[in-house]
């Protein structure tokens, strides 16, 4: 079987899905991500801060990755990497990405595009101090997307950086950066099993949101 058949054979949205009235959503795009995660959380959808960071790279080539989201407040959606990292240094060249979330479960997705600029340092400070322990060594040990030339590197960093967090539990990796994505547009997408799925595009126009319902 090629796999084209495979991926034909493969079901597309054969569940319960929830509705959309997109006349009825609110003039405000956070508010109705704020409505749509706590949907999520309470349907049991399966880490629904886990989201797609989309950039591009020197060669103008996209790149993307997952991450978590961190916060979504006045100064924009927050998410959390290594400012040595790819990532981080294809923000310094292009500080623009665009943000991706898909709710496998509910049949939903939401876009965010827009400018990206980098929180305070104390910001990324308290954002590091609020991490696991096992998450703030492994920070500390990685070289992150430099080649690994041998797995016990790693293990040996790590052991490290635990000694290093527990003799010091504020010790800060200096390269920890919470950046801020201040979206020009938001997109909700609420998928129909029948493919009458709905797109409520919302549009950054001076101090205003305006908002377009798209074609499927």
């Amino acid at each position: 079987m090629s796999i084209r058949d495979l991926l034909r054979g493969v079901p597309v949205f054969a569940r319960p899905l929830p509705g959309f009235a997109a006349g009825e959503a609110p003039d405000d795009p956070h508010e109705l991500f704020a409505s749509w995660l706590a949907d999520a959380v309470t349907a049991g959808v399966l880490e629904p801060h886990a989201m797609t960071l989309s950039t591009v790279d020197a060669d103008g080539l996209p790149d993307t990755r997952i991450l978590l989201l961190r916060e979504v407040d006045a100064q924009g959606w927050q998410f959390a990497t290594d400012s040595g990292s790819a990532k981080g240094r294809q923000l310094a060249r292009h500080p623009a990405a665009a943000l991706g979330f898909y709710w496998r479960e509910q049949g939903r997705q939401i876009r965010v595009r827009g400018k990206v600029l980098p929180l305070d340092r104390e910001a990324s400070a308290r954002d590091f101090r609020a991490r696991t322990t096992a998450s703030r060594a492994a920070s500390l040990a990685s070289k992150q997307s430099e080649v690994l030339a041998d797995p016990a590197d790693l293990e040996h960093a790590l052991a490290a950086a635990e000694r290093a967090v527990q003799a010091d539990p504020d010790t800060i990796d200096p390269g920890h950066t919470v950046y801020s994505l201040v979206p020009a547009s938001i997109e909700f997408w609420q998928g129909d099993a029948g493919r009458r799925h709905v797109r409520l595009r919302y549009r950054r126009s001076a101090d205003a949101w305006q908002r377009e319902l798209l074609w499927p």
